[in-house]
């Protein structure tokens, strides 16, 4: 293509409105396997990040007011479609599944310690536990909660563990700073 074509080409694209972006976003995020990011929704429409997230954000908004039985949020550093939490029974008893298996306590004992002192060895898990880990942490890996993040510079070199971006997705948390504080949780013990 010619410069001059292109030139033209450029110059009859036509901006466009909100309306249309938010349209176009709901159909990626819809047909999206996971979250799918701003900037990707950006590249694929050749948008300006910024009208792109000024859309998502709009989306949200009309997903909220209208009180639709979806939602469209932010999660795991990306955008999704989703039914909203308080209707989960309904929607599990029209699927007739059981809910999804459950963590037991030492599992989730052990995720808690992973996602707030992560990267974490299990001998740290053990000093803050105070017991042994090793099923919780096996469990946890095979439902891809946690992943590896490498050896610590330490003697015997131990494995260290943090949360994986399915556990962001799971607990519908944008990133680790959704997390609560550990003082909530001394709230709520006292």
């Amino acid at each position: 293509m010619s410069e001059e074509a292109t030139e033209t080409a450029v110059e009859t694209k036509q901006a466009r409105g909100t309306g249309e972006l938010m349209a176009l976003a709901e159909a990626l995020i819809f047909v999206a396997d996971e979250p799918i990011t701003a900037r990707t929704i950006a590249d694929v429409l050749e948008e300006d990040k910024a009208s792109v997230e000024a859309a998502l954000q709009a989306l949200r908004e009309e997903y909220d007011n209208r009180e639709s039985g979806l939602q469209v949020r932010e999660v795991a550093g990306g955008w999704q479609i989703a039914t909203r939490t308080e209707l989960h029974e309904y929607v599990r008893q029209f699927l007739k599944t059981r809910p999804s298996a459950k963590l037991s306590i030492a599992a989730l004992e052990t995720l808690a310690v992973i996602a707030y002192k992560q990267p974490v060895t299990v001998p740290e898990i053990l000093e803050i536990r105070g017991v042994q880990s090793a099923s919780a942490i096996k469990t946890l890996l095979e439902k891809r909660l946690i992943v590896t993040k490498g050896h610590k510079e330490t003697v015997g070199r131990p494995m260290q563990y943090g949360t994986s971006k399915e556990f962001l997705i799971h607990f519908g948390l944008k990133d680790l700073s959704d997390l609560p504080s550990v003082e909530d949780f001394e709230d709520l013990v006292q």
